[in-house]
């Protein structure tokens, strides 16, 4: 159900920039980080809420923010999630800009075609909300409340003794490979997401779930 929170406009808007000299007479640009909070409704969210939905549109914010890309070039793209997180949200996605982490795309779920996380064998998409169960289980997951975010999935896999998702991500259960996108034990993508209150999937044991960060560590 919705809570009885207060509806906000734009409450915040972060910009990071730099300027990088590359010869006496010859000054480049770096693209800095952007974001921008604001309120959602049940028609903006479409299909990633429904009515069941532990958490109702009020208690949720959109973030519209850029990131880099594996291109080398700066992307806009947004992500929905609790709102008494939006500004940690921002701030661990500022730190990911910061440090460069390439991100595929983050584009909300109910911004995609329905269902294609479990349809496309390469899905890639980085995103917060979505009501649904967990995976395997009764209980609703941490994404119906938007107190988790998946980064990179295809090169960050969830896995049990009988699932692999996304389906063609076998290469990565070897998290020696280096490869960008990937987050391992102790780098500044689990640093950026711990220093702002949200734990890591990949810490848990009989399941591993690198793509996942939620703020209860379910």
């Amino acid at each position: 159900m919705a809570s009885s929170s207060t509806s906000i406009s734009t409450t915040t808007t972060t910009t990071f920039s730099t300027t990088t000299t590359l010869a006496p007479t010859t000054t480049t640009s770096v693209p800095g980080f952007t974001a921008t909070i604001t309120d959602v409704d049940a028609e903006r969210l479409a299909h990633s809420h429904t009515p069941d939905c532990p958490v109702g549109p009020s208690d949720v914010v959109l973030i519209s923010l850029n990131h880099w890309g594996f291109d080398g070039e700066v992307h806009e793209g947004a992500i929905v999630v609790a709102r008494d997180q939006g500004e940690n949200v921002v701030a661990i996605f500022q730190r990911l800009f910061e440090i460069g982490y390439p991100i595929e795309s983050v584009i909300p779920i109910g911004d995609l075609p329905e269902g294609i996380e479990d349809e496309d064998p390469d899905y890639n998409n980085t995103s917060g909300l979505h009501c649904r169960l967990a995976t395997g289980s009764t209980r609703w997951s941490e994404h119906s409340r938007g107190l988790a975010i998946d980064i990179n999935p295809l090169l960050n896999p969830f896995i049990t003794p009988n699932i692999l998702w996304p389906e063609n991500s076998e290469k990565y259960l070897d998290r020696t490979l280096g490869e960008p996108g990937m987050i391992v034990d102790g780098d500044e993508v689990v640093a950026a997401f711990e220093g702002n209150g949200w734990l890591w999937g990949g810490y848990w044991t009989s399941i591993k779930d690198y793509q996942h960060f939620s703020v209860t560590g379910r």
